[in-house]
């Protein structure tokens, strides 16, 4: 199947046609012969030119080569060659319409001919004959080939015969399994009568073994001698390689010698010299640690004297800074081996002066005289505290001044309390002990001026809380802003320092004391920031050191942190210059969260404050004193409270709900209440109403007119005039007249109480406008019951209810109709938008009136119409024109128009009546055509004709009705 590897990848041909590949080089054109095939041409043989590039038998068995090539069966079926494929075959499953297609050449490829080959067919025709020739002489490589494979193949064979388990790479006969596999325990069994047999199996598994030894000492020996001339050639190599050694070792000897030389005569005296400057530079740092030991041993003393003054900032920044020079530069000095705990002791003792001082501080603070003053108690002393405490990460500080903003809170309360009651001579304190009782004997006036002090109290008290905790939180948010500059500052130094690190290192190498030449040069060399570490403590090698006596000078203090505790100097909003220290050792997340927790501590200030006020008011209103208030008493309540709410939000910043909560329920309670005594008072007012009309005193008028003039409320009560103004007989609203029942007019006042209530106490708009809304239905239904159901005539005791009883109630429900809208404008301008919805109580109303004033229209309507239907059904033509019908009908109708002519529009009565004639109408009709009275000319024609001459002309002459169009031709039956 595969060709052999010296045979021509080109098939080979006889014929003159066949083309062969061109060889580059002439002197490459005969190959010698090789003596022995190479099983694995990959592996170097000694020649290079015994590569071979065919694919190895042995190398590349697990990969895909040429020889794995082979033929799939839709490649040969699908032969191009053919001159026509079998439809049945393809049609099958791919369609009758796979038929051969032409493939239409391709415009960008030249046609090939045979005479483009003609040049290459004659240069290569002689090396053709040549090749021939030289195949003759030779003998075929290919037979050599197919030895190799043969003995390859054979080989491969043979190692097929030995069992998998040999080649394991973790075959081991330790392993029982492994033992038992190889050597079964039945070939040794000598048990019964298989002794023979057994030793038989022996025998022959022993043979069987020798016979897998053999196969593998053959094929190594085979490997050995492939590759024996690689092997001589690494010996021949070894040998060389020993002797390139020697050389190179005899040249290192030169070379040190001569450095040996170089050494003695140029290098000695300069390290001297060098050894002796860090001796120096040695003895210099050894006095400087001496100083910074006496410095440390005085830091217990200075401390106590930081603490008598109370600078406790001070004593923690000596004690941090002597800590730190303990760890780094004086660690495991014996003498201060107990001075790290007692600095330890000591600082622990500090946090608890701290928190003990910050509490005195807070309950100075919060119990001073509540004045109209809010400055901040000794800023500076406060101001040391907090750096203390955020030093000491002592973040939960705030709570202890929460505490006793709680505390105070409560003693203010108690102490305006028992101020006032003091002062109160009806009130014995011997006989009620106890302050919530006392609070309860006193009236509204003295109550209410105790509450506005409360207020007053607490907002100063407020007001000073929010100074002091900005304050705090200006503290905490320099040392936030301190970090944040640090932290920008070390990333500027890392950066400089990467560019300017490149120390000269050279000649860094170790002398006889073990320690760096460079070291030498520490004076001089360090790098800027590194250097001021030392420059205040360490002199240069001119200099003289300084004395011993010179302990407590500035320049012997313990600075050696210098580089890393820098300090710098922020003012506070109250003007108060403080150092700022680099190791508050606290993150940037943490003090966020501090100056979020001290606003917070604010927000609970105010909340505090209004819990207590809360408290305050339910203990006075147990006895139910808060809703026995009249209107004016709680708006001025509301209106301390509403005030004390806002202040508490403009200092605070935000909305405590516990106080406003309160004075909702308490607006819901006084809602109820004064909806229930207004709608009391309407439903007597309607129980004795006799629904005639009334005069309309002067201050309704005004009343009205102000409502006119945009202005909703009950106007102010007017000192007693000279003249007092005569009340009229109808009400003027806008122009128009309305007579109207007493009972309306103390409506339209309830209503702008309404009103007013809502301007007075906002939060009580909703409920408002649906108690409003309860009581303009409840007038609707309770009218409708008493007048058009004649309720009156047993709730008030009235003989009948006459037109113009009718005509009057619904005069006064369309004076209630004008006001609606007014009403609903009002209400709809303190409303939230997602509160617009409730407006329509309003339309509902509005239609439940018109409804009304309908049904009071056709109730009109209907009584004329019966007597119609009365009179008409006895109505005969005959003389005396006119007829008594008639002129009864025309003597009701003027009394109808009599009755309601004052209290109605014209356009109403011009309405009502135009209704009554189509009534009047409709029965004449009905009784002539009953009576077979045509409209023919006839006698009886001319007798109806006149009676209704008489009806017109009364009718018309009633005042303002002159002008009705009676169309009084509608009464004769129309001819077809």
């Amino acid at each position: 199947m595969a060709s052999s590897h010296s045979s021509s990848p080109v098939p080979q041909s006889k014929s003159s046609d066949a083309f062969f590949k061109k060889e580059m080089d002439a002197t490459k054109r005969f190959r010698p012969v090789q003596s022995l095939p190479d099983v694995c041409p990959k592996e170097p043989t000694g020649d290079p030119s015994n590569l071979c590039d065919s694919p190895s038998l042995v190398v590349d068995q697990h990969r895909w080569t040429i020889y794995h090539s082979k033929v799939n069966l839709p490649a040969a079926l699908n032969d191009p060659r053919l001159a026509k494929r079998e439809s049945d075959f393809f049609t099958k499953t791919w369609g009758v319409d796979f038929v051969d297609t032409e493939v239409t050449p391709s415009f960008y490829l030249p046609q090939i001919t045979k005479e483009h080959f003609a040049l290459y067919q004659q240069e290569i025709t002689p090396r053709e004959k040549v090749h021939e020739r030289c195949k003759n002489i030779y003998t075929p490589k290919d037979t050599f080939d197919r030895t190799l494979l043969h003995t390859h193949d054979k080989s491969r064979t043979d190692l097929e015969q030995v069992p998998k388990i040999f080649m394991k790479p973790d075959f081991a006969l330790e392993d029982s399994l492994t033992f038992n596999a190889v050597l079964p325990w039945s070939h040794f069994s000598t048990a019964g009568g298989k002794g023979n047999r057994d030793a038989a199996s022996s025998k022959l598994l022993q043979e069987k073994l020798s016979h897998y030894l053999d196969i593998v000492e053959v094929n190594i020996a085979h490997q050995i001698s492939l590759r024996s001339e690689a092997f001589f050639h690494a010996m021949t190599s070894q040998h060389e390689l020993q002797d390139y050694l020697r050389k190179t070792s005899q040249a290192v000897k030169l070379l040190r010698e001569k450095i040996s030389k170089i050494d003695k005569v140029m290098c000695e005296g300069s390290l001297r010299v060098l050894r002796l400057s860090l001796t120096r530079n040695n003895c210099i740092k050894a006095y400087n640690k001496l100083k910074l030991m006496a410095t440390v041993h005085q830091t217990q003393p200075t401390v106590q004297l930081l603490l008598s003054t109370s600078e406790f900032v001070g004593a923690l920044d000596l004690i941090a800074t002597t800590q730190e020079v303990l760890q780094q530069e004086l660690q495991g000095i014996h003498s201060f081996r107990h001075l790290g705990s007692q600095l330890c002791e000591l600082e622990k003792l500090i946090d608890k002066m701290m928190i003990a001082e910050f509490s005195t501080y807070a309950r100075n603070d919060l119990n001073r005289p509540l004045e109209d003053d809010c400055q901040i108690l000794e800023e500076e002393r406060l101001v040391s505290l907090v750096f203390g405490l955020l030093k000491q990460r002592k973040l939960n500080f705030y709570e202890i001044y929460g505490d006793e903003m709680i505390i105070t809170a409560k003693n203010i309360i108690k102490q305006c309390v028992v101020n006032t009651v003091s002062q109160i001579e009806e009130i014995d304190t011997e006989v009620v002990v106890k302050l919530a009782d006392q609070m309860r004997m006193m009236n509204f006036p003295q109550w209410f001026d105790l509450l506005k002090n409360i207020f007053s109290k607490f907002t100063i008290f407020l007001k000073r809380i929010k100074a002091t905790l900005n304050t705090i939180r200006s503290v905490v948010f320099l040392v936030l802003d301190k970090n944040q500059k640090t932290t920008d500052l070390e990333d500027t130094l890392q950066k400089n320092s990467a560019k300017d690190s490149t120390v000269d290192t050279e000649v860094a190498y170790l002398t006889h004391e073990g320690m760096f030449i460079s070291d030498a040069f520490s004076e001089g060399d360090l790098p800027p920031v590194a250097a001021d570490t030392t420059s205040q403590r360490n002199t240069s090698p001119n200099s003289e050191p300084c004395s011993s006596d010179s302990v407590s000078e500035p320049e012997c203090t313990t600075d050696s942190s210098s580089s890393k505790e820098q300090t710098s100097s922020s003012v506070t909003p109250g003007g108060v210059e403080m150092m700022i220290s680099d190791d508050m050792k606290l993150t940037d997340l943490e003090l966020v969260r501090l100056a979020n927790n001290i606003q917070e501590l604010l927000y609970n200030a105010s909340d505090i404050c209004h819990d207590r006020s809360v408290k305050f008011l339910m203990a006075r209103a147990k006895d139910g004193f808060l809703e026995k208030l009249n209107s004016n008493e709680f708006v001025a309540l509301s209106r301390l409270m509403e005030g004390f709410i806002l202040d508490t939000e403009q200092i605070c910043g935000r909305k405590s709900m516990s106080l406003r909560g309160a004075l909702q329920s308490q607006a819901n309670r006084f809602v109820n209440r004064f909806h229930e005594e207004r709608k009391t008072k309407l439903s007597l007012l309607l129980d004795n109403e006799r629904w005639k009309q009334a005069e309309v005193p002067a201050e309704f008028q005004d009343l009205v007119d102000s409502v006119s003039h945009g202005r909703i409320s009950l106007p102010e009560k007017k000192p007693a005039a000279t003249e007092e103004r005569k009340p009229t007989d109808f009400l003027i609203v806008e122009g128009q007249k309305y007579a109207t029942v007493g009972t309306v007019l103390l409506l339209i006042r309830i209503i702008l109480e309404y009103c007013q209530c809502v301007d007075n106490i906002p939060s009580i708009t909703t409920d408002m406008l649906t108690r409003l809304s309860d009581l303009l239905k409840y007038f609707n239904s309770r009218s409708c019951q008493l007048v058009l159901g004649a309720g009156a005539l047993q709730v008030v005791g009235l003989k009948t209810i006459t037109t113009k009883n009718l005509a009057l109630s619904s005069r006064c429900l369309q004076l209630i109709v004008h006001y609606i809208p007014i009403i609903r404008a009002h209400f709809e301008a303190r409303l939230q938008p997602k509160q617009f919805s409730m407006l329509r109580h309003f339309d509902h109303i509005t239609k439940d009136y018109h409804d009304h004033i309908a049904e009071i229209s056709a109730k009109l309507v209907a009584i004329m119409d019966s007597l119609f239907d009365k009179l008409l059904s006895k109505y005969e033509v005959k003389a005396p024109v006119p007829s008594a019908c008639f002129r009864n009908i025309c003597k009701q109708m003027a009394k109808m128009h009599e009755a309601i002519y004052d209290l109605l529009p014209e356009e109403q009565t011009q309405m009502l009546f135009l209704r009554i004639n189509a009534s009047y109408k409709l029965h004449l009709k009905r009784q002539l055509a009953h009576l077979n009275v045509v409209n023919d000319g006839g006698p009886l024609n001319g007798l109806v004709t006149s009676d209704v001459a008489f009806y017109t002309g009364n009718l018309q002459a009633l005042k303002g009705l002159n002008n009705l169009d009676l169309n009084m031709a509608e009464i004769w039956e129309q001819k077809r």
